[in-house]
């Protein structure tokens, strides 16, 4: 996506001044915004820009990580403390320390590991996996995600005292649909970096086509399209068909993907295979799965049932 903040837009020009304000605190930065929007180019700016710059910029990918992995990631691990644990880690926080630590996907932190990175931002201390020692580091946290946080909080999926611990100061990053006015210089940063050798550049019509085109996948998408692009043209001039072609490509497997999906099961079918049980089941089976969700927390899990904690205990029975 290009190895700077790239744009002249309105909508961009309005982030640009945010981060130049907020790089001269120490305040927990909230990046909002789509995937590919460029999130992580933000971070980095607001790192380079900060009094940490001379120090590391250290980043977590949280999406698609298992409560163990993720703990060992950022903590760090000594040997032995697990099956596969042949030698001592050092985590992530630990190394942030000085600058600063970039959780991109935020609101995919497991549920059960949110705790522990509240007790890590309130404190600044630790414990690598399988170890006893305390340790303490210092370091300055900007969180990324695509997700509505607030709604996962009103749901119970992310923890509301976490939401406001990260979410001292928001950013939003606008989407490439935002700031189509951006595209063009945004293209020639992108072919300047993706072919170094060759000058690229696109044709009129190209460029038209282009500025009809929404970008789901954001300025990452772009990038992909401008790489197929210069794979497919025989000249430095990239032309309308040759656009026209690196997207049919997407739109092309979207459907081959779409055909191949198994079919819905029919509602009858639904019925027959449905395992019915009488309501009393039913309700102690929500109750049993709202304990497990909740860590058995009683008084929360009879506030979100909507019964007293003691016709709790008694359904339980």
């Amino acid at each position: 996506m290009g190895d700077k903040l790239v744009g002249t837009s309105k909508r961009f020009n309005q982030m640009l001044e945010k981060i130049a304000r907020v790089s001269r605190s120490e305040a927990s930065v909230l990046l909002l915004g789509e995937s590919g929007s460029g999130k992580e180019l933000v971070a980095t700016a607001i790192h380079q820009s900060s009094k940490r710059a001379n120090n590391a910029l250290v980043t977590l990918e949280c999406a698609g990580l298992t409560d163990s992995l993720f703990e060992s990631e950022l903590f760090g691990h000594i040997k032995g403390s697990f099956t596969g644990a042949n030698n001592n880690r050092t985590g992530l926080v630990e190394l942030a320390n000085g600058g600063t630590l970039f959780l991109d996907e935020i609101g995919d932190v497991p549920l059960s590991m949110q705790v522990k990175l509240l007790r890590l931002i309130e404190t600044g201390s630790f414990r690598s996996v399988g170890s006893s020692t305390v340790k303490h580091t210092n370091f300055r946290l900007v969180c990324a995600t695509h997700k509505n946080l607030m709604q996962m909080v009103k749901t119970g999926e992310f923890r509301q005292d976490l939401y406001y611990r990260i979410n001292v100061f928001p950013i939003s990053v606008p989407s490439l649909r935002e700031r189509k006015e951006d595209l063009s210089v945004l293209i020639e940063s992108l072919l300047r970096r993706i072919s170094e050798k060759k000058e690229y550049h696109l044709t009129n019509s190209a460029f038209q086509l282009l500025t009809l085109y929404d970008f789901p996948g954001n300025i990452r998408e772009l990038s992909n399209l401008l790489n197929r692009a210069i794979i497919l043209t025989d000249t430095n001039l990239i032309e309308r068909r040759t656009i026209q072609e690196c997207l049919s490509i997407d739109h092309e497997q979207e459907k081959a993907f779409r055909f191949s999906e198994p079919q819905p099961v029919s509602k009858q079918s639904h019925k027959k295979e449905a395992e019915w049980v009488d309501l009393k089941t039913a309700e102690k089976r929500y109750l049993l799965d709202l304990m497990t969700f909740y860590d058995n927390d009683k008084e929360k899990v009879a506030q979100i049932a909507g019964v007293s904690l003691r016709s709790l205990y008694r359904k339980l029975g």
